[in-house]
Order: C-alpha cells, then structure tokens, then sequence
C-alpha cells in the first residue's frame, strides 16, 4: 500500500527483538529513527545490519554482515531457504493469511528449470507473459488452495524448491560474506518466526536503486511473511524515505503511474470512466476477501468532482476525458523523459525541487539531453548544476540554445503545509519567517504558472484547453483578473480531505442515517460516493482535515501525547493513512479468534462484548476470520492475502542476476548473467548508443563502486555545500576505500586520485579506511570503493563533481530505479605530483 510505505514507523522500531538494516545506513542519514533502534537494543533487542561499508550504523551493531553491491536477493534468498529448511517459519500465520497453500498453473517454470528465467518470457519484448503464473480454480472460480502445504505447486512448495538452490555456500561465493557469518545472521533473524517474537527489516535506496530493486524488496517482504512479522508491533517492513516529504509526495501523485492514492494513471485503451474503473476494479470469489479496491469507482469520481468541480457532471463521465493518459506500456519516468530529451523528442523541462545534473544516474548523458532542450525552467533555493549546466564541464556555451528560467523558491521555513514522514504520519508544520529575497512558496509559483497559462487558453484558444479551464482553484480570495491573491494552504489541505456535496445518508439502516451535510468537510473515506455526490482530491487522505460536530479539525496539527498501548502508537499525534492506523495489516497481528499472537506486543484485540477492535484503527472493522463475518486481514489486496507468489513484472518470486556492470563474467546461479526483465536501452540492430555503453568483466574496470550518502552533506548538495560549517566537516568529492585496495594501488590517505568509469572520469580525495574490505567472489579478491553523491562542479570551484556520473543506464522493470548503487570502476594515482 503506498510505493515504498513503511508498514510500522520509526518509533515502533523500539518493540522489536531483531532488527535488520540493510540498503540503509540509519545512524548517518536517519538518525531520529536510529534512536529508536537504539531504545529496541536497550531493552535487549539484536541490531544486524547488512552493508558493503562499515558505517556508523554498523559500529553500533551487534551483528555486522558486510556482502558486494548488487547481491542481496543472494543474501536474503539465502535466509529464505535458510527458514525453510529448519522449519522456521510461522505456520498457522501462513496458512491462513498467505497464499502459501495457493495452487499455481502447473505449466508454471522456474529458473531453476529454465537456466535463469520464468516461464512466459519473450527475449525480443524483454518482458514476462504471465498466463502461466496463474492460480488454479475451483469450479466456483476461487484459487485451489492446499492448507497441508504439501502440494508440489502449491506456492509453499515452489517457493522451497526456487530457494533450495540458495545454500549458504553458493551465497557467500556470490556475496563474498564468510559462510560463518551468513549462518549467525540467518539463525538470529529467523528466531523471530515465533508468536511471541518480532523481527522488522529497515532498507532504503540501498537496497531500491538496482536492476532488481523490486526483487530485493520482494525478497525482504517475503522473509517478513514467512517469519509472521507483518502486521505485528516491532515487525513489518520499513522504507526509510530521503527527504522530509517523500512519502507524502507520491502519496499525492507525484509519480506518472499514478494519481492521487495510488491509483492508476489513465491509458490509452481506457477511453471512459466505465472502461478504467472495469479494468483497475479487481476481482475476487473468495467470500472472505474485503478486497478494498472494489470501491475504485467511489474514489476516482470523487477525485475527478475534486479537481473540476461542478464542471464534472455524470453526462460528461465526471470529466474523465480531459485526464491525459499515457500509451499502453509508456514509461513516463524522469529516467525515460532525459532519454526523450537527449533524442530531441522534448522541447521543454520544469526541474522543479530537483537538481538531476548531479543527483541522476549516468547525469553526464542528462547535461547533454538539458543541452538539446528549447527551454528549461529551474524552480530551487538556490543556483545549481541543473540551471547552469550550460556553462558546467565540456559544455560550449555558444552552442547551446537552451534558453533558462531561475525561479527562486522559499524554503520549508518560510512556507506552511503538511508533510508525511517514512512511517505515514501527517505533520502539519508552521511557516516560521516570511519568504525573503523575493522567493516564493511553492504553492505560489504554482499559482502564478496556472493563473498565466489559464490565460493564455483564454486568449489564444489552444489544443485541449478544458484540463485547464475546467479546473477548480478555490484556493483563496480572488483579486478583480480572477487570480488567487495569496493561496489559502488549508483550503488546499481540505480540498485533499474532500466534502460531502450534497447530504450523504446511511440506507442500510432505518430509518436512514445522516452521515454528513452538503458543504461539510468529510469524515472518511467510507463515506465516499461513486454518484458525484462527495469529493477527495486524495481519497487516502480523507480524515486528516475533517470536522466534527460543527468543528474543523486539521488532524495533522495535533499534538496530543497520550500513548494508552504503550506501543508508541501516539493516536493523537498528528494524523497517519489510512484512517490514523499506525500499523498497516494489523489484523494479521491476531489469531482466527482475534486473540494477539503475542500478549505483550498487541496492536489490536477483538472484543466479542462490544462486537469492535481495540487498540490502533483495525484494516478494516470485520471480525476475525474464524467469525461467520470474519474478514482476511490484507485489505488491499484483492485475495485478501499477503503475498509470497507476487507476479511483479522481473518475476514471480525474486532470483539473483548480476548487475550490469560486476566483476563476474557470468551469473553463478544461472546462465542469465542480467536481470532478463530489465530495462536495457539496447537493439539487436544498433547495439548499444555511446551514451548507454558500459563494461563488464572488464579489466580495465575491475573494482565495485557504490554511492551514498554522508551525514555532513544532504541530496545533490545544493543546500548543504553552501554551508561553510557543514562544507568544513565535508569539503570535497571522495573516494572511500581499503587499506589493501590502496597499498595495491600505491595510494595514501588525502592523495587525490582518479576515479573513472566506461562513462566518465573525476577526481577524487582518497580517503583510506577499514571499513572497506576486499572480498572473496567465486574464489577471486574482488574491491570495492564508496563515493558520496552530494557534490557538484558549481560550488565550491574545487569541490569536484558528481558520482553520478560514473554510473550506467539501466534499469528495474518494476519502478524503473536506476542502477546507482552497483557499477564497475578503476581508481589510479594522479600522474601529476603537485595534484593540478
């Protein structure tokens, strides 16, 4: 639920037994949480985390793994098997609330039948078809189910049989983890597969940012479903978000595949509102199943009276037309848009709140692609390389007819609004000093650039003008042109929330129950209607800027302290989606008769004597399943079920594939050296494109490189580095690593250094450490360096470049997240001494 929503929060962190970090280095980059994992080992909980660099997290540890970029599918599939194998799993919790037991297709074939792939794949489209990752049906048409596990194709089996070929020997031959080591961090993490145990998994871009970052988190989600610990305080899975408001954002659309509340962007095919709500309405024939997203319909008309009010009538589909809608299979990511613009295909970009000169994969090829656009507006603090990459490294000024626009925005201190944090908490946050040097909020900026192409459309008439003259912008007192004087930030918020358009009963119940007048804001989204009789810019949303009895509440403002679970639930802090739940799947933390598995450690509890959950918001207010009424507990899911068989397009269970840059010349676990599903900007007739070219197994490359953060610099750097306190703790671009790497290279410590790629080259400073330790891969010592991605050439003059630079162009199938995090490099001394 939510792309990369953490199931718990950061303060739930404290009720764990075993905490398990990897693709993150909390402590640095998160510490508000980290001092929350601290509180779980205060109280005897065990801190594994798993990292190629042993980071300030690490240090504080009680079990440190380090294993090679690009390899935790191998590590984690190793635990999997591991659990399996020794019966460690949590059987009653699996049998019922998983699709453990599910039957697949017998035609259904794994890698290890097919030498790396799954059955169904079409080398020419790179792409899975999935008719044979199908369930088998009854003759009521509901999935064939085998609670014994003992069926070879029940989803239990499969899974025994895909993982069996991950035994600790061949996953430290890949990852380069001593086989000791591997068997402490399984036996530790797999101890919490028990009632009264609970193990929760923190990742982040670590673990995201890899041509098979879907399969690496899928492999995590899997362990937590095995072990029981999804749904349960101190359990779940935890993204933990890079900026203060990244969850919030595409909660709220940010993201091209998506609108609103994580529903689906409209496409091509889908040409009426009956048309999309047919396709993206799932079904099910297990009676048992909520599946919530049956009430579609209610959400995406709600929306569409949102956005354009009266204009959204039910003769004209509520408006569903003038939504834009991509071509089917269309990736619109930023990734694919810079491909577009390097081809010319793109005439203009808005670089809003981002600097993708620096922060993007391969960003060499992005400047070039900036050089080929007719326009590029910057929205940012400050000047960044985006802005002026026209006069950055190599680029001839005099050439490039890119023409800019600098649109200064005011910081988070000088606006108001709401923010969600990793754990879905809405916080509202105070603006605390006007905007100063004639920057704006950026609400403002968006005002103004509506307000002026509104005009235009008026004026000039134009291609498909109703998006934008049907929309509704009741965001504040109109001057005498119609234009929003000052934008009115709650009148924004509550819009989100949404409002009861005419009066709303109840007519299940006699006589019929008034559940909200017309003009009052709405009280959640339960009370949402499919007839354009409510509205919700954000149906996920619905409940935080509410009213009661008459009075106006903005949930996200609360500050109420009471913790009456002592769970550190803090129901009145603020406002978390959906419906202030805390934890998402919590009715998966109760047994059949809705008894907590554990006692100590309850989120929710069925109470037979007032027929109703207490503790945190239940997903959903049916029974528990051994009730007539009862309900399974993964709500969002059309099953009901949380998935162990998760058809995602790399795969229906995760496989390890090398990156596409490794040290290996081939994969050790199959003859499909790459993720087969990935996105490889590649034809058979053309080849690869100079822009798109890498090396692997590559001599001349022999060395893996990842890039990370650093406490003391923040995202591209365009904040941080102009901050002498913070630039005197980090000055410079580095290069972390080994005292053996170093030797071998006849590098010291400070010296500066050449890093350099298929792609690129840059200095830097060579920092020379322990943290760093060569590993042993299928036999051969393979190294491994770190550079920090927050540096850029425009300030400071001799502060370097960026990392980004160095990386390839490849991606996920899934969400299209670049491979950033493992690539192949070579590091060689400056040939000149004094260091020019």
């Amino acid at each position: 639920m939510g792309r990369g929503a953490a199931s718990n929060h950061i303060i739930d962190f404290k009720n764990a037994d075993v905490l398990l970090i990897i693709g993150n280095n909390t402590a640095e980059n998160h510490p508000v949480a980290m001092k929350w994992a601290m509180k779980a080992k205060e109280r005897g909980a065990r801190l594994i985390v798993a990292d190629p660099r042993f980071t300030r997290t690490a240090a504080v540890a009680d079990i440190y793994t380090p294993f090679r970029s690009g390899t935790d599918i191998a590590l984690i599939g190793g635990l999997i098997n591991y659990i399996l194998e020794n019966d460690l799993y949590f059987k009653e919790y699996i049998v019922h609330y998983t699709n453990a037991a599910f039957l697949v297709n017998p035609e259904f074939k794994g890698p290890g039948e097919l030498d790396g792939l799954f059955s169904g794949y079409d080398e020419k489209t790179r792409k899975y078809d999935r008719a044979t990752w199908s369930f088998q049906e009854d003759e009521k048409g509901a999935e064939k189910k085998d609670p014994t596990l003992q069926d070879p194709q029940c989803v239990f089996q499969l899974l025994r049989k895909h993982f069996s070929r991950y035994t600790i020997k061949k996953v430290s031959s890949i990852t380069g983890t001593p086989e000791e080591k591997l068997e402490e961090v399984y036996m530790t993490f797999a101890a919490t597969g028990k009632p009264d145990r609970a193990g929760t998994v923190i990742y982040s871009m670590g673990s995201t940012q890899h041509s098979v970052g879907g399969g690496n988190i899928m492999s995590y989600a899997i362990v937590q479903i095995l072990l029981g610990n999804m749904g349960m305080a101190g359990g779940g899975l935890n993204a933990m978000r890079g900026e203060g408001n990244a969850q919030g954002s595409p909660d709220n659309g940010i993201l091209y595949e998506h609108l609103p509340g994580y529903m689906p962007t409209p496409t091509a095919s889908l040409v009426d509102l009956k048309a999309y709500i047919k396709k993206h309405t799932p079904g099910t024939k297990d009676p048992k199943s909520i599946n919530w997203w049956v009430n579609r319909d209610k959400y995406i008309v709600s929306y569409l009276k949102s956005i354009y009010g009266d204009k959204a009538t039910k003769d004209n589909d509520f408006g569903y037309a003038w939504l834009p809608r991509r071509d089917e299979g269309q990736d619109c990511s930023d990734h694919m848009a810079f491909d577009e613009m390097f081809k010319g295909r793109i005439e203009g970009c808005i670089a809003w709140a981002m600097n993708p000169a620096v922060s993007r994969a391969n960003s060499g090829k992005v400047r070039k692609a900036l050089s080929k656009l007719q326009w590029l507006v910057s929205v940012d603090l400050f000047d960044n390389e985006t802005a002026s990459f026209w006069r950055g490294p190599g680029m001839k000024a005099e050439e490039i007819k890119t023409e800019v626009f600098l649109l200064p925005a005011s910081s988070f201190l000088e606006e108001e609004g709401s923010t969600t944090n990793t754990g879905r908490w809405v916080q509202w946050n105070y603006q605390v000093v006007e905007p100063v040097g004639g920057t704006k909020p950026d609400y403002e900026i968006t005002n103004e650039l509506y307000f002026r192409v509104r005009r235009l459309y008026e004026k000039e008439g134009g291609v498909s003008p109703e998006p934008i003259l049907n929309l509704t912008w009741n965001y504040g007192e109109k001057g005498p042109d119609g234009k929003i004087k000052k934008i009115d930030i709650h009148a924004v918020a509550k819009e989100i929330n949404g409002y009861y358009l005419e009066d709303i009963y109840d007519r299940t119940t006699t006589p019929p129950r008034l559940l909200g007048k017309k003009g009052e804001l709405l009280a959640d989204f339960t009370h949402l209607q499919a007839d354009g009789t409510t509205s919700s810019a954000n149906w996920l949303y619905s409940q935080y800027y509410t009213q009661k009895q008459g009075r106006i509440i903005n949930m996200a403002a609360r500050r109420g302290q009471a913790d009456p679970t002592g769970r550190g639930l803090f129901p009145e802090w603020g406002w978390s989606w959906p419906l202030n739940r805390r934890i998402l799947y919590n009715r998966a933390s109760v047994d059949l008769e809705g008894n907590p598995w554990d006692t100590e450690r309850a989120v929710i509890k069925w109470d037979a004597a007032a027929n109703k959950w207490a503790g945190d918001v239940p997903d959903g207010s049916s029974p528990p399943l051994a009730d007539e009424k009862g309900r399974l507990p993964f709500i969002m899911m059309a099953d009901g079920v949380g998935h162990i068989f998760a058809p995602i397009a790399g795969g229906p269970f995760p496989e390890h594939y090398e990156p596409l840059e490794s040290p290996l010349p081939e994969n050790p676990m199959s003859g499909q050296r790459i993720n087969p599903a990935s996105k490889l900007h590649y034809t058979k007739e053309t080849g690869f494109p100079p822009e798109n070219i890498f090396r692997s197994a590559d001599p001349r490359f022999p060395i893996v490189a990842t890039v990370f953060r650093t406490q003391e610099q923040y995202q591209s750097g365009s904040m941080t580095r102009r901050q002498p306190w913070l630039l005197e703790c980090s000055p410079q671009m580095f290069v972390e690593m080994s005292k053996e790497l170093a030797k071998e290279k006849g590098i010291k410590n400070g010296e500066k250094v050449i890093v350099s790629s298929a792609r690129a080259m840059l200095w830097a400073i060579a920092i020379v450490t322990g943290r760093f330790k060569p590993f042993t891969i299928e036999g051969s010592t393979v190294h491994q360096v770190g550079l920090p991605m927050h540096y850029g050439w425009l300030y400071p003059e001799d502060g370097g470049d960026s990392a980004n630079l160095l990386g390839p162009w490849f991606f996920d199938p899934d969400v299209t997240a670049p491979e950033t995090k493992a690539f192949m490099v070579n590091v060689s001394r400056v040939p000149n001494p004094d260091n020019s």
